[in-house]
C-alpha cells in the first residue's frame, strides 16, 4: 500500500476501531484481550490514537491493534480496515459512542475565507509554482498547531459543494521516520472522507472532453495549473463503490475522454492498471526520464526556456 493510504488507516480513530474488533471501550480502557484481563488495563491515548496495556505491555496503533487481536498479519490487517472499517458507510458518519465523527461545520469556516501564511505561500508559489487561481478553486488554507508545525488544510468536496473531509500536510520537516522527526506527513480529522479530490470539477466537464486522473491532490494542482481540468484519487483500492459508479458514468454517458500520467515507480504503473479495468479507454501518457511525477514534469515545463518545452512535448507526443 501507498504511503498516503497506511497513514489514512493509522489516523482511523483508535476506539472505534477497537469497538469494530469487539472491545467494550469506557473511558478510554478496556479489557486487555491479550491476556486474561480483569480489571481494563488496556488504556487508550486518544492524542496519540495508539493503544497499550499496562500490564502485558501491548502496545502500537490502529493497524497493530488489528494484527494482534486477529492475529494477522500486516497485509491482512490493511485489507481488514480497509474493508471493514472505511468501507462502512456508519463508520464513517458516527464515532464509537454515536457522536458525528466528522462536522462538516466545525471546519467550514476556515475555507470560506482560506487563510495562507508565509510558508504555506512559499511552498504553493515558491516552491510548486502553482497558479493562484488553482489555489483559491480549491480553497487551500493553512494552520499551526501548538507545537509550531505548519500544516496546509486540503479539503474535499462531493460533486455537490459539500465538505466531506480534510486533509492536513505537514509542511515542517522533520517527518515521522526521519533523524529527529516526530510528525507524520498528512494527519485527517476522524471520519473524513478523503477519495477522490476535485469532484466539483466534474461540474464543469462537456460531453466528450478531456479529463486527467492524477495521484494525490499535489500532481492534481501542477495539472490544474497546466490548465487541465483534473481529479486526483490516492489508490484504487481506497475508492467506494460509488466513486467507481460515477467514473463509469462520466465515461458511457458524457463520453469523457481520460488520461493518466502514473507516477515513474511500480504503484504508479499498479494504479493505472486497476483504473484501465474500470476506465478501458483511460490513455496512458509518459513522463520524461528524469521525472518522478506529473509534478515534477510541471515544475520542469514552468522553468525550461520555451524551445525546449517544445522539444519535450514532441518527443512525447511521439512516445504516446
Amino acid at each position: 500500500m501507498e504511503k498516503q493510504e497506511l497513514q489514512i488507516l493509522r489516523d482511523l480513530p483508535i476506539e472505534q476501531v477497537a469497538e469494530r474488533l469487539g472491545l467494550h471501550v469506557s473511558r478510554h480502557k478496556a479489557l486487555c484481550p491479550f491476556h486474561d484481563d480483569h480489571h481494563a488495563s488496556l488504556s487508550f491515548n486518544t492524542k496519540k490514537n495508539s493503544f497499550r496495556c499496562f500490564v502485558c505491555d501491548q502496545h502500537g496503533g490502529t493497524i497493530d491493534l488489528v494484527m494482534q487481536t486477529l492475529n494477522k498479519p500486516f497485509r491482512d490487517a490493511c485489507q481488514w480496515l480497509n474493508n471493514d472499517i472505511l468501507s462502512t458507510p456508519l463508520f464513517s458518519r458516527r464515532g464509537a459512542g454515536g457522536e458525528a465523527s466528522f462536522d462538516p461545520s466545525r471546519y467550514q469556516k476556515y475555507f470560506d475565507r482560506p487563510y495562507l501564511s508565509p510558508v504555506a505561500r512559499h511552498f504553493l508559489f515558491s516552491e510548486r509554482r502553482l497558479d493562484p487561481h488553482v489555489v483559491s478553486w480549491c480553497r487551500l488554507s493553512s494552520w499551526r498547531d501548538r507545537n509550531g508545525v505548519h500544516w496546509l488544510q486540503i479539503p474535499y468536496y462531493d460533486q455537490n459543494g459539500q465538505l466531506i473531509g480534510i486533509q492536513n500536510r505537514n509542511l515542517s520537516l522533520p517527518l515521522q521516520g526521519e533523524v529527529g522527526g516526530g510528525q507524520p506527513r498528512f494527519r485527517f480529522p476522524a471520519g473524513s472522507q478523503c477519495g477522490i479530490y476535485n469532484l466539483p470539477v466534474l461540474n464543469r466537464l462537456h460531453e466528450g472532453e478531456d479529463l486527467y486522473i492524477t495521484e494525490g491532490a499535489s500532481d492534481c494542482w501542477a495539472m490544474l495549473s497546466a490548465g487541465h481540468k483534473a481529479i486526483a484519487i490516492p489508490s484504487a483500492t481506497l475508492l467506494k463503490p460509488q466513486d467507481v459508479k460515477q467514473l463509469e458514468t462520466l465515461n458511457l454517458k458524457l463520453g469523457t475522454q481520460f488520461h493518466m500520467y502514473p507516477d515513474q515507480d511500480e504503484p504508479g504503473e499498479r494504479l493505472f492498471l486497476q483504473l484501465k479495468k474500470i476506465l478501458p479507454d483511460l490513455q496512458h501518457h509518459h513522463l520524461p526520464p528524469n521525472c518522478k511525477d506529473y509534478s515534477d514534469y510541471y515544475l520542469q515545463l514552468k522553468t525550461t526556456p520555451p524551445h525546449r518545452v517544445l522539444r519535450i512535448l514532441r518527443i512525447l507526443q511521439t512516445k504516446n
